[in-house]
C-alpha cells in the first residue's frame, strides 16, 4: 500500500472511482488526520461528535466522489465537506442545549493553522527519505545535533548543514518552483 501514497490526490480519485479499495484506504489515511483535526482543534467538537463527523465525512466521500468536478481538488473538497458536517453538528448541539458553547471568534485562525500543518505535512512526505528523517529527528522528536549524528554516524558539523539543506527543499515544495529561481538574500552576491 505504500505505492499508493505517492499517489496524486487526481491519480488517487481516478483508483478510488475504479473500485480499488487499496485506493480508498489510501485516500481516508491521507486525509483522516486533517479531517479529525477540523473537527477537535477547528471547531472544538466533542470527541463522540468529531468520530459522528469523521465517519460522515469519509462516508459522504465514498458516496459522492462522482460529483467532485475536479479530481486534483479532492483536499479542498474534503475540506468543505469536514467544515459543512462541522457546522452542522455545532448547529444540530446549539438546538439540543439552550446553553451551548458558541463557535469560537479564533475559528478563522485555527482553520488556517490546520491548513498550514496539513500542506506542511504533504511538502515533508515529498522530500527524500534523508531529508524526513534529519527534519523529523530535529523538529519533531526534538532530537539534538549530537543525538542526530550518533544515530545517523555522521559529524556533528554536517547535521547544520543538512538540516539547511532540507529546509530548503521543503521550502521549495511549500513554495513551489518559483522559489528556484528567486535570489536568497542570505546567499553571497554571484553570476
Amino acid at each position: 500500500m505504500s505505492s499508493l501514497s505517492t499517489l496524486s490526490d487526481a491519480e488517487l480519485v481516478h483508483r478510488c472511482r475504479n473500485g480499488d479499495p487499496e485506493a480508498w484506504s489510501e485516500l481516508v489515511e491521507r486525509f483522516s488526520r486533517y479531517v479529525y483535526a477540523v473537527c477537535v482543534r477547528g471547531f472544538r467538537l466533542a470527541e463522540a461528535d468529531a468520530e459522528d463527523v469523521f465517519q460522515e465525512v469519509f462516508a459522504r466521500a465514498f458516496t459522492h466522489l462522482d460529483s467532485l468536478r475536479d479530481d486534483a481538488a479532492l483536499r479542498p473538497w474534503i475540506a468543505q465537506l469536514t467544515r459543512r458536517l462541522c457546522i452542522d453538528s455545532v448547529t444540530r448541539g446549539r438546538r439540543e442545549q439552550a446553553a451551548a458553547e458558541p463557535v469560537p471568534d479564533d475559528l478563522a485562525h485555527d482553520l488556517d493553522e490546520i491548513e498550514e500543518a496539513f500542506a506542511v505535512r504533504e511538502a515533508l512526505a515529498a522530500l527524500p527519505e534523508p531529508c524526513r528523517e534529519i527534519l523529523d529527528r530535529f523538529f519533531a522528536q526534538d532530537q539534538s545535533y549530537r543525538t542526530i549524528s550518533a544515530d545517523l554516524d555522521l559529524p556533528t558539523g554536517t547535521i547544520a548543514s543538512r538540516i539547511a539543506r532540507c529546509l530548503g527543499k521543503l521550502r521549495v515544495e511549500l513554495e513551489g518552483p518559483a522559489v528556484e529561481g528567486r535570489s536568497d538574500p542570505t546567499s553571497e552576491s554571484g553570476g
